[in-house]
């Protein structure tokens, strides 16, 4: 069964090692895990990592530009998803389909112009923040006061003109409905769970569950251990995907898993990054993806069910691109 994964922090990771001296980075490092995980295709973001954070134009810069060269060297492994038709022409070809996404927009200029420059390259998704206030919305960490910027709804207002999808993971709650307010298409949480099962800042409350939901988005379960449970576990995991579709339906349920086992940091001062050498209990990688289908089917859930979770649900967002 193929899974959509929405929430992967490829292209950071294309730069880590590009800058290293490395090329074909996907392909030393993701293809296989991809193809034996039965991951064809999903939501490529370009984070800006820490320490990065500090200058995010120039860190922005640096990862488009390794994005680009990886892109243009992987053509026969790995397909750009700008459409809907795109996304068709990768599974005939039977290569990996990437939505080019953004996570989190510090980098943003006062005109916007930044986000038609991204979407001219290919980007199709975008969070306006990553945990941190910027010139447009306010992330988990920042003041729970602050939500949108007047500008903050102006870049909503354009990338729904854009069709672009518009995603609420990392932002805080008075950001989240502030966004609910001004959206008329569908709003994903490409990499979330339920704060009724775990309560973390990053985790999403039965009201914005529902909100979602009534927009026809989607939520991507995520499978960062601090995220998921007390036990950090592969069913504490399947029990989160479980409770999400007895909130907001079968349709509104996705995969977002967030893997950050390659990503590279300082692993002697973990707080110079903050990428974690944790790992989810019995889902360590996209080669394990599998394992939370199995789970899932012995819970009882069908094989059209499974399908829906795996890929169909975001499947059906694309078609709005």
């Amino acid at each position: 069964m193929r899974v959509f994964d929405a929430h992967e922090d490829i292209w950071t990771h294309v730069a880590q090692k590009r800058l290293a001296g490395e090329t074909h980075v996907f392909e030393t490092y993701h293809l296989e895990n991809h193809l034996k995980g039965n991951v064809k295709s999903g939501i490529f973001v370009i984070w800006i990592d820490p320490p990065f954070t500090e200058n995010p134009v120039e860190r922005l810069k640096v990862i488009v530009k390794a994005m680009k060269a990886e892109i243009k060297e992987s053509r026969e492994i790995l397909q750009i998803v700008k459409s809907y038709e795109d996304y068709e022409q990768a599974l005939e070809r039977d290569v990996i389909g990437a939505v080019i996404g953004l996570e989190g927009l510090s980098y943003m200029n006062e005109s916007l112009s930044l986000l038609d420059e991204l979407y001219a390259i290919g980007a199709r998704h975008a969070s306006l923040t990553w945990n941190e206030e910027n010139i447009l919305a306010t992330g988990i960490k920042g003041s729970a006061d602050r939500g949108l910027t007047a500008l903050g709804k102006q870049a909503i207002k354009k990338m729904e003109n854009l069709k672009m999808i518009v995603d609420v993971s990392h932002a805080n709650e008075r950001t989240f409905w502030d966004i609910m307010g001004k959206c008329s298409r569908p709003v994903i949480a490409s990499h979330s769970n339920a704060k009724t099962l775990w309560d973390h800042p990053r985790n999403l409350t039965d009201s914005q569950l529902k909100a979602i939901k009534e927009t026809g988005g989607v939520v991507g379960v995520n499978s960062y251990p601090a995220f998921v449970s007390k036990d950090r576990s592969l069913e504490g995991l399947a029990n989160q995907v479980d409770y999400l579709v007895s909130k907001i339906g079968i349709e509104h349920v996705g995969c977002g898993f967030d893997f950050c086992d390659y990503l590279d940091w300082d692993k002697e001062d973990k707080t110079k990054n903050v990428a974690s050498l944790d790992v989810l209990n019995g889902l360590e990688s996209t080669l394990k993806v599998p394992a939370l289908f199995s789970k899932l089917k012995s819970m009882g859930y069908s094989e059209q069910s499974l399908a829906q979770i795996a890929h169909g649900n975001f499947e059906r967002l694309l078609k709005n691109l």
